[in-house]
């Protein structure tokens, strides 16, 4: 089964490689983190993509099984996930079991997704876990329906179908969030527990994440 996790990973932080790595073992399946394109006609919100790309590989080196997968990078068009999902699709083909990986978060806003319905046909979903997000109050009517028999605790249902189940990852909360991390680089608070050592070492380097530029970055 080949398993995506996509994310602005802005920047990547301890959390997200407990979640890649947490997937990694429970699937014994091997993950590709795959960054967010820049979004068009303005710019990046906090890294760029490539930043976020170089911060992605830095994580992961050496790490069995955690890829980096720079598909939506190499687009020019805005990235969608039904586009991406149809990309690897073309890649595989439509028989090959895909998973995406995704927080709780994410599953409840799914109806904001473009062509939501049609992604059930080209993934499955292993939802991770998220501070705040109890999945038996936020999930809204249409998707309750959409996702009604599709909700299983095994992953050889996921190995035996190409497409359209859903399995909670049991996962642990992890603390931090590339928002508050942001936050704390931007306000001189302590941060760098919260990323892998490289990662840190990148940030301060690069000056990302400063509140105004020439300002030092807090190590």
């Amino acid at each position: 089964m080949r398993v995506f996790y996509g994310g602005t990973f802005d920047p990547v932080h301890c959390g997200h490689l407990h979640i890649a790595r947490n997937a990694r073992d429970h699937l014994a399946a091997v993950i590709s983190l795959m960054p967010a394109a820049d979004p068009p006609h303005r710019a990046a919100p906090g890294a760029s993509a490539e930043h976020r790309a170089r911060m992605l590989d830095l994580a992961v080196a050496g790490e069995q099984d955690l890829l980096v997968d720079r598909r939506e990078l190499l687009r020019d068009t805005p990235s969608y996930s039904v586009d991406t999902l149809r990309g690897i699709r073309a890649q595989y083909g439509m028989q090959a079991p895909v998973a995406l990986l995704i927080g709780a978060d994410s599953l409840a806003g799914l109806p904001q997704w473009k062509d939501w319905q049609a992604l059930f046909e080209l993934t499955h979903f292993v939802v991770a876990a998220r501070p705040g997000v109890d999945l038996d109050r936020h999930l809204s009517a249409p998707l309750l329906t959409m996702l009604d028999g599709r909700w299983t605790d095994s992953v050889t249902d996921l190995e035996a179908a190409p497409a359209g189940r859903v399995l909670c990852l049991p996962n642990r909360l992890h603390p931090g969030s590339a928002t508050g991390i942001r936050e704390r680089i931007a306000a001189g608070e302590p941060w760098r527990e919260l990323v892998p050592a490289p990662v840190a070492e990148y940030i301060v380097q690069h000056r990302l994440y400063v509140k105004r530029p020439g300002s030092p970055a807090s190590l």
